[in-house]
């Protein structure tokens, strides 16, 4: 191999693998003083160098130069090993430092392959990412050759390979949509505060304008939603909501929970806790289907949010207090203040710290230790309470239902066999009707056997002698 065709390969090497030429060159270094020793049988006095202007190969053995056509088949055949080991190490190293700076942007790739419902995807020039089954949308159906959005979610080594993870289910993934499609946001202008997803189903982005004479929730959804257009139609459909940001948690809260009308909120932060009181006919707006408008509102604005009516309140406090008058230690005073910070079961107390309590309350270490600890098991009574009743409620409820249809059953049979016997009589009848029919045929038949057709001539001497019998009386 002489030096014009090694500095070709090294030249096409790290054009197509982006791979350092220095690399490259160590690389083949190592793989010729393998096989060099391979051959000689020698560890020691040995010296491969590559000149990086040229690529001649400079090869000693002691003071000796060595042609490397020498080396022989075996040699060269390890030292292609070498070489392509170090090769891939090199590409390794170059896709995973391409790379693990950009996790959490947006790329757009083509699909290569689907195994198992995960998908294979193409970036960049030859990268190949992993798009895993559980990262897609619910409900999306992707094919071989389609082009595809996502975020890169994750970057890591495995042995020789590196494997890049996406996902088009990610929060990160709807800010980075809306960076890409609203011109505002890109220049900062407007910026995306908070973002709540529940991919395939609703998203909740809270906003907020530097600009006073731009409105971040306008710009966002566009004239007749043309900007938000491309958004929804990338994301299949789901639902997206844009609030205005605000730092005070009275006015973001209400606003999180929209479209909702909300009474009084009351916030306890030891606890991160709000407790939101609405009407009854607002109760399952503010909730939302399963739960949803509220657990997206309590992601977006970081806090544990409760939704209650005045009188479910006044029910929790009544209850909170009997059960915290039979704590040890406890006083009512103590149990007032409890209510006072947002404390309303036995879960909320486990969750503080024994020097937290003794700061908070004035209690001993030992009194807050063994409150806390009578707390636990408390908790874990009603717990257990709580799943007896609920299994309880479902055996309850398969019960009735199997007695519903047994009954169900029965009335079936009960309608089966009238409606066999009805089906008898009307055979019966059928048959008593066909009977009679046959048995006056029958009668028909014997009595046109007994007298002869209207339409059989008579012998005119034979009537003649009638005539006479009755006109001469005499002649008998």
């Amino acid at each position: 191999m002489n030096g014009p065709e090694v500095l070709r390969i090294v030249d096409a090497m790290h054009r197509d693998k982006n791979i350092p030429k220095d690399i490259i060159f160590d690389g083949i270094e190592s793989a010729l003083m393998l096989a060099a020793r391979k051959h000689f049988n020698e560890a020691e006095d040995i010296l491969i160098q590559i000149d990086r202007g040229t690529g001649n190969i400079i090869a000693k053995k002691g003071d000796v130069d060595i042609d490397p056509q020498i080396l022989g088949r075996i040699a060269a055949q390890s030292a292609k090993q070498v070489m392509i080991q170090k090769i891939r190490e090199a590409e390794c190293t170059s896709v995973y430092d391409d790379f693990i700076n950009k996790r959490g942007e947006l790329v757009t790739g083509t699909i290569q392959r689907i195994e198992n419902g995960s998908a294979l995807v193409t970036i960049g020039t030859k990268t190949e990412a992993f798009l895993p089954r559980s990262e897609m949308i619910p409900g999306e159906s992707p094919h071989i050759g389609q082009r595809i959005k996502a975020i890169i979610l994750d970057v890591r080594k495995m042995g020789n390979r590196v494997r890049i993870v996406l996902s088009r289910t990610h929060p990160d993934f709807v800010r980075r949509l809306f960076e890409q499609e609203i011109p505002e946001i890109a220049d900062r202008t407007i910026a995306l505060k908070s973002v709540a997803r529940e991919a395939g189903y609703r998203t909740k982005i809270a906003a907020s304008s530097i600009d006073q004479k731009v409105d971040a929730v306008g710009a966002c959804v566009g004239v007749r939603g043309s900007r938000i257009k491309n958004i929804i139609d990338e994301l299949g459909g789901e639902r997206i909501d844009i609030v205005r940001w605000n730092e005070s948690l009275q006015v973001m809260i209400p606003n999180a929970l929209q479209p909702a009308v909300i009474e009084e909120i009351m916030l306890y932060p030891r606890l991160g806790r709000a407790i939101v009181l609405v009407k009854e006919d607002q109760l399952s707006l503010a909730i939302g289907r399963r739960g949803q408008n509220v657990r997206l509102a309590s992601k977006l604005v970081g806090w544990d949010i409760e939704i209650m009516t005045a009188e479910e309140l006044a029910e929790s406090i009544e209850r909170a207090e009997e059960w915290f008058r039979m704590l040890p230690n406890v006083t009512d005073e103590l149990v007032e203040r409890f209510i006072e910070e947002g404390f309303l079961s036995y879960d909320d107390l486990t969750f503080m710290e024994p020097a937290d309590m003794t700061e908070l309350f004035g209690l001993t270490e030992e009194q807050a230790e063994t409150l806390i600890a009578v707390a636990e098991q408390a908790a874990e009574a009603v717990e257990q309470a709580k799943q007896e009743a609920a299994a309880a409620k479902e055996a309850a409820e398969a019960e009735a239902a199997l007695s519903e249809g047994e009954s169900a059953e029965g009335e079936g049979e009960t309608a089966g066999t009238s409606e066999r016997m009805a089906d008898n009589e009307n055979e019966t009848a059928v048959s008593g009707v066909a009977d009679s029919e046959q048995s006056t045929e029958e009668s028909q038949m014997e009595s046109s056997d007994s007298e002869p057709p209207a339409s059989e001539e008579v012998p005119i001497e034979a009537t003649e002698a009638v005539e006479s019998e009755r006109t001469d009386p005499e002649a008998n």
